[in-house]
């Protein structure tokens, strides 16, 4: 097997006498979707956190393409290739499609404090967002205002914006949130080919979709993995049907 482009080990973070992660240790390679699924409270926030930079572990180590970014700022593994989305939108509503796109690719060469008016004659920073737009489908609503934009839309253009980073894996939380049966089926989709491009770490309560994605799950239930495998071993796994699937007697 290839080596990891994202790789996760040891980490431990507490809140008092809590501890939010206890000892994880996960990776992600090319090419895969690798499903982290957990009760609520479980940790899941808190380990992507670490990972993206957002909080600091106690203890353990994430390397990431090959570096160790465990002491890295949030922007720094962007910059590195680290894309992200977000359970709650971070796009820009009252801007266009096209508008939100070119704000990436902004923030990919680091100039994010020019003016706005003139960024959007700069012909690289239209051609990065253009491209990324086509990538996901949406080279058609460039001059649609984001707010006018199905939820789904909107979870693909948060794709866009993060591939104007150039990423080399994606962390995704919850991208099926609040999407109907429909809309749940297109971004499989999507997301199944999105692969290609970047490694996915995915997290995610829709289990329609961990199954029918994932090449690996993840199980994290009080702050510690309790179980890694393909869909059928963690179908068949007691311990993750008792404590996730809440099932008194998995026999």
């Amino acid at each position: 097997m290839t080596d990891p482009i994202l790789s996760v080990r040891g980490i431990t973070k507490s809140f008092g006498g809590l501890k939010a992660s206890n000892d994880i240790t996960l990776d992600l390679h090319p090419g895969e979707i690798h499903a982290l699924i957990g009760p609520n409270g479980a940790g899941k926030s808190t380990l992507i956190k670490q990972i993206a930079g957002g909080l600091s572990p106690d203890s353990g180590s994430v390397h990431f393409n090959g570096r160790d970014v465990t002491h890295m700022s949030t922007a720094a593994r962007a910059r590195l290739g680290m894309g992200r989305t977000f359970q709650i939108s971070s796009l820009a509503m009252d801007y266009t499609v096209l508008q939100n796109a070119v704000l990436g690719a902004l923030g990919h060469r680091g100039d994010i404090f020019r003016f706005f008016t003139p960024v959007m004659k700069d012909k690289a920073l239209l051609a990065s967002a253009q491209h990324a737009l086509e990538q996901v489908g949406l080279e058609d609503f460039s001059t649609f205002r984001t707010a006018d934009l199905s939820h789904g839309q909107r979870r693909q253009l948060e794709v866009a914006v993060a591939l104007t980073l150039e990423p080399k894996a994606f962390l995704m939380d919850e991208p099926m949130a609040g999407l109907g049966a429909e809309g749940s089926q297109r971004l499989i989709g999507f997301l199944d080919g999105l692969r290609h491009k970047a490694p996915i770490l995915l997290v995610e309560h829709d289990m329609d979709a961990v199954f029918a994605l994932a090449d690996r799950i993840s199980v994290l239930v009080y702050g510690e993995i309790v179980a890694t495998g393909n869909a059928d071993e963690i179908r068949a796994n007691p311990e993750v049907r008792r404590a996730y699937l809440g099932e008194e007697d998995a026999a």
